[in-house]
């Protein structure tokens, strides 16, 4: 799982008081790299499947062709991407929306302007052969998972339940040996450790079956996208031609960049992961209006859904947000 994907405090924020001071791909020839417009991307993880519409179209010469000169920074536990993207260090970054959400009402100076995975991939792993089989089912059970996921208070108040928690340590190797433990996790990694480790492929609550349906976001500073909108479409354009371009066709062009940027990939993890992707249609969505044309796409009725949980929960203060303070389509091709 990435530890890094972990809910901001007010604290953590302290530092933006101060003022921010930073202000398709077509076959034509590739512009020189003196004309290039520069863009720096802040990973919020190391480089792996999950970041495979930034390395396709970076491998592919898409950023490029749309003359785009774009640095990818891979993340990690200390990836801090809202404080890089507040202070300018970073253009653009990844993340998840609620995260994002929480930021923006702690004043940081961001924007959400597409989305990575139409469906966040976080999941409450289960064995086999565990008898819950609904969320319902989870009352009185122990669960190991990060104490600030907003799905666990959201789980306990939607379904009048309660369970034991234990704060997530990020191995597997108790959920393989504990046949009762349910574990959160990461959709798209952590079942593949799991049957590294020896253990079985897991069964899976999802939070979005719940109706607790969060993004994985693309998010930028926002002065920076009002002062560059043309880069930031083209951005945006050649992004979407990655995914696209990796889902569909050979991955390998942006797994060899994956490599240089991990040591830790494997082709094995790489097309586990990607399988793992495409099989949920995190990429694309699920469902009728599910497809390439959704691609990047975000929703002001998802967002608006969002702010209204994170409301009632008491996470967000009410009132605190608008949809237009926290995404923009403007952006999107």
């Amino acid at each position: 799982m990435n530890p890094a994907r972990l809910i901001f405090t007010g604290s953590l924020f302290s530092l933006l008081g101060l003022s921010v001071l930073i202000g398709g791909c077509s076959k034509k020839p590739a512009p020189s790299a003196a004309s290039l417009f520069k863009i720096t991307v802040q990973l919020d993880w190391v480089a792996e499947p999950e970041h495979g519409g930034f390395y396709q179209a970076q491998a592919k010469g898409y950023f490029k062709d749309a003359g785009l000169d774009v640095e990818i920074i891979p993340g990690g536990p200390n990836a801090f991407v809202m404080q890089k993207l507040a202070t300018g260090q970073a253009d653009i970054g990844q993340g998840d929306s609620t995260n994002t959400l929480l930021a923006i009402a702690q004043d940081v100076p961001v924007t959400q302007i597409g989305a990575v995975f139409q469906n966040d991939p976080s999941v409450l792993m289960l064995h086999a052969e565990n008898p819950v089989r609904r969320f319902e089912d989870l009352d009185g059970k122990t669960i190991m998972a990060r104490p600030e996921w907003a799905f666990i208070p959201y789980l306990k108040k939607k379904y009048g339940i309660d369970f034991q928690l234990i704060p997530q340590n990020f191995s597997m190797a108790n959920f393989v040996a504990n046949k009762d433990l349910i574990q959160q996790g990461y959709y798209i990694a952590e079942p593949y450790h799991i049957l590294k480790a020896g253990g079985a492929m897991p069964r899976f609550l999802y939070a979005w079956d719940a109706g607790f349906d969060a993004y994985a976001v693309l998010v930028a500073n926002k002065s920076w996208a009002a002062r560059h909108p043309a880069e930031a479409r083209a951005f945006l354009k050649a992004y979407i031609h990655g995914w696209q371009d990796y889902l569909e066709n050979d991955p390998a062009p942006a797994h060899a960049l994956m490599k240089q940027a991990n040591a830790n990939n494997t082709d094995e993890f790489m097309l586990f992961s990607r399988k793992m992707i495409s099989d949920e249609k995190l990429v694309t969505g699920r469902g009728p209006d599910g497809g390439p044309a959704m691609i990047g796409r975000i929703s002001r009725e998802r967002f608006s859904t969002q702010i209204h949980q994170l409301e009632e929960l008491g996470i967000l203060p009410k009132g605190k947000l608008t949809v237009d303070q926290v995404m923009t389509t403007e952006y999107l091709p």
